[in-house]
């Protein structure tokens, strides 16, 4: 009984995508949005059952488009877990053992926690469910427990406004994939039209896909990643990332970031319902930060002063490879599996150097299809230069 409780509690609605089209990624996101529910609730109209929460005693919302009911069942996602987890101080791996073995006491805990300050706040971000007619209400999907003070800053709208500030700049640029995970959005964009050789830093690469010398094919595109995360799982960032042409590993520079993020004030208990011009001012900084950080990031001269600063670690010669990767992983915390996946992608790739470390990390990361871990493992790819090259 309490494994299938377990199993229900934390089954995610099939919301994401992995190396998506911007069109794809807009349909989803539009979806999403006609299902949304942000509301503001105190701890006593919160209690968990057989793992879910329920929420009880909050007004609905009536509106000229009808009424939209609050009170129901929603089932955690890992990401909701871990907002319960922080706000009410519970050990995340304890709440983990908890779903896996033993939902009741799960509830039990919750539940002592949420009495003990009845009156402290939360925001509680989720899907409503798909109700069938003549069906009683379905089920929805709670995606985060956050502060009353978190600030929405949705994926659709940041998108929009990014791609306004992208035009804005009047750089030619193409979305070259989209992920979606129940914790962030992930868009990559790429101009072609700003390329730069990096000769040093291709010397004897090839790619692990398909073998294509980057002796031949010695460019590398000026680009940048958007980022936003409606769950609290991080700010909305744009981030340079170049790309290098003859595998299409990304090189993100971490370092350079633009960031806003979702702090605002104190709100009123109730379905969240931002002011349209609260809305447009938002949207209105981020076209303009946008455009700023692209007309930065998509500089020729910005690509190739960074291409430069890795060309003397890149071509750094490894005497031991295989000790060199094993230090480089451990010093960055990549586990066992993406170790050995980095290894694989180090010898197709040919290139016996600290820069065909980096260049191994980044195309290992294509390969993974859960997009959080992949854009983390990415963003390791220049201290892996830096870790390889110092070690030698």
């Amino acid at each position: 009984m309490t494994q299938q409780f377990a199993e229900r509690a934390t089954n995610v609605a099939p919301t994401g995508a992995r190396n998506a089209g911007l069109s794809d990624l807009v349909r989803i996101l539009e979806d999403q949005n006609r299902r949304k529910l942000d509301v503001i609730a105190p701890a006593s109209a919160l209690r968990f059952r057989e793992g879910n929460v329920h929420v009880e005693g909050v007004e609905s919302l009536i509106t000229e488009d009808g009424v939209t009911e609050v009170d129901g069942i929603y089932r955690p996602t890992a990401v909701a877990d871990e907002g319960i987890a922080d706000k009410l101080r519970i050990p995340l791996a304890y709440l983990r053992r908890m779903r896996a073995e033993n939902v009741p006491l799960l509830d039990e805990n919750v539940n002592a926690w949420l009495r003990n300050d009845p009156g402290r706040r939360f925001m509680l971000r989720a899907f409503r469910g798909e109700n069938a007619p003549g069906m009683p209400p379905a089920e929805g999907v709670a995606r985060a427990l956050l502060s009353d003070s978190y600030k929405l800053m949705d994926n659709l709208d940041m998108l929009l406004a990014a791609l306004d500030g992208v035009r804005q700049s009047g750089h030619p640029t193409q979305v070259t994939g989209c992920d979606l995970t129940d914790r962030r959005m992930y868009v990559r964009v790429e101009s072609e039209a700003v390329a730069v050789q990096a000769r040093a830093l291709l010397r004897g690469y090839r790619s692990p896909f398909d073998g294509r010398s980057g002796d031949e094919l010695p460019m590398i595109s000026a680009g940048f990643v958007i980022t936003n995360s409606e769950v609290g799982s991080g700010a909305y960032t744009i981030t340079p990332r170049a790309v290098i042409q003859v595998c299409r590993n990304g090189l993100t520079e971490t370092k350079d970031v633009m960031r806003a993020v979702h702090l605002g004030g104190k709100q009123d208990e109730g379905i969240v319902s931002w002011s349209d011009q609260t809305q447009r001012k938002t949207l209105e900084l981020i076209t303009s930060k946008t455009a700023d950080a692209v007309r930065t990031f998509l500089s020729r001269e910005y690509v190739e002063a960074k291409v430069r600063a890795m060309e003397d670690a890149a071509g750094k010669p490894l005497a031991e490879p295989t000790k060199t990767i094993e230090h480089v992983t451990k010093t960055l915390s990549i586990g066992a599996e993406a170790k050995d996946m980095i290894l694989a992608h180090f010898v197709r790739g040919g290139q016996m150097t600290a820069g065909g470390v980096m260049n191994a990390i980044t195309s290992t990361a294509q390969t993974l299809t859960d997009a959080d871990q992949a854009a983390a493992l990415e963003a390791l790819a220049v201290p892996a230069l830096t870790a390889a090259a110092a070690h030698g």
